[in-house]
């Protein structure tokens, strides 16, 4: 099964002109196609269709289509607050690039290539590592990278923080056997066996097993 890659887009060409009408146009109570087609006046197309589910995982709008935080500061006009904005979106979107090199938003255009080509096992004729690339070069004309550090420790953080999933234990027959031993005077023994039964469904075996248990363990 392939990986999914990073957000990206096929039109890149057009990228750069819908952040433009984002931060142009009022906030809709939902990011829907009739308002990216109708209110941001984009050609409804293959190309187009994208740029909602993209937003989503970039973190501009929710599941439900509603605009985010992060969506309201991006249309401040202050680009500090603005480059902030995106400075989340950014670190939302390639969380897992940091995990593996959290400087990598300073690689030239050629490394980035090359480090996206070895993390991400990709083609290197890939048509979507070129989308990709074109992507991310888009986003950081918009992104605050001075506050883009402080949102990397919270990212190094959470994955240094992150607990290892546990390892699936693997279930085995047990029996667990009881004895007292009270034939010294005075002096009870108990001893407990565990025995680590095999997977089988012969009966045969199990009775050869207690048979030996009864002959040479629980004799008095």
């Amino acid at each position: 099964m392939a990986k999914e890659l990073p957000p990206y887009v096929s039109a890149t060409g057009l990228l750069q002109e819908l952040f433009k009408k984002i931060q142009e146009a009022p906030p809709p109570s939902r990011f829907s196609q009739d308002f990216l087609f109708t209110n941001l006046k984009f050609n409804k197309s293959g190309s187009t269709i994208p740029f909602i589910p993209f937003l989503k995982r970039i973190g501009f709008i929710s599941n439900d289509g509603t605009p985010t935080e992060i969506y309201k500061q991006f249309r401040n006009p202050d680009i500090k607050i603005s480059g902030n904005a995106m400075a989340q979106a950014f670190t939302i979107a390639y969380k897992d690039l940091y995990s593996r090199n959290e400087y990598w938003h300073k690689l030239s255009k050629e490394d980035l290539k090359n480090f996206l080509v070895e993390k991400l096992e990709l083609d290197t004729k890939n048509e979507a590592l070129k989308k990709l690339i074109s992507t991310i070069e888009t986003l950081k004309k918009y992104t605050d990278f001075e506050n883009l550090s402080q949102k990397l420790n919270e990212v190094v953080t959470e994955l240094e923080n992150k607990e290892p999933e546990p390892e699936p234990q693997v279930k085995k027959n047990t029996a667990k056997i009881s004895h007292q031993d009270d034939s010294i005077d005075s002096i009870n023994l108990s001893y407990t066996i565990n025995l680590n039964l095999p997977e089988t469904s012969d009966i045969a075996v199990f009775n050869a097993i207690f048979k030996s248990l009864k002959e040479h363990l629980l004799k008095k």
